[in-house]
């Protein structure tokens, strides 16, 4: 399974007309779109940065799809009325539920790096038998998944709770979680940030 994600900065007052657009409008286009599994949307209110994650069934499907998604991405870049997108391309290592995400979802997102990509399959595995299971005790916990880019060295992951309350409650829980994990692993963190889960409508089956 593979996965394009696309970060713009969004105009905070369009960010909800942004979110309208992607449910009823890019929804109802990718659906058609062979290998298409999914979508997701985080928004971040205060900051206006705002993430779309697509999901395929395969590399081949993802390239082959970008002709078609390009000028759906545009449209909704003028929707939020912000800048970019960044776009990337990973590889989906892991994904795993406890339960479906409800209204008032958040979204912890950390992203990585390591100087040696070699070392990218021990670092999953410490991803699957260490913090993924202490993310399942942690308060509030839906589900986790964790996306690299094996020739860069880059790696992001994301863990679903049913609440910002219940993130609130586990945010040092999960810092000292992440350093362990991130010290075994034998790589750097270069970035935490906390998200509303605007858009959950993925089909990724569990990769555990």
């Amino acid at each position: 399974m593979f996965a394009r994600s696309s970060m713009m900065q969004a105009r905070l007052s369009s960010i909800d007309a942004g979110i309208a657009f992607m449910r009823d409008e890019v929804m109802t286009e990718l659906a058609g779109m062979p290998g298409w599994v999914g979508l997701s949307l985080l928004v971040d209110r205060d900051s206006g940065r705002c993430i779309v994650t697509t999901a395929w069934e395969t590399e081949d499907a993802m390239h082959d799809s970008a002709s078609r998604v390009r000028p759906l991405r545009n449209r909704a870049r003028d929707v939020f009325g912000g800048d970019g997108p960044l776009i990337e391309e990973w590889d989906i290592a892991l994904l795993h539920r406890d339960h479906h995400a409800g209204a008032g979802a958040c979204a912890r997102v950390t992203w990585s790096r390591s100087d040696d990509p070699d070392r990218y399959d021990s670092s999953i595995n410490v991803f699957r038998t260490y913090a993924l299971p202490a993310m399942e005790q942690m308060d509030g916990f839906c589900s986790a998944s964790l996306m690299v880019d094996r020739s860069s060295g880059r790696g992001v992951s994301c863990a679903i709770f049913d609440s910002a309350e219940a993130m609130d409650r586990n945010r040092q829980e999960a810092a000292e979680m992440r350093e362990k994990a991130t010290s075994q692993a034998g790589i750097t963190v270069t970035e935490v940030s906390e998200f509303e889960l605007a858009l959950a409508h993925l089909r990724v089956p569990e990769l555990v």
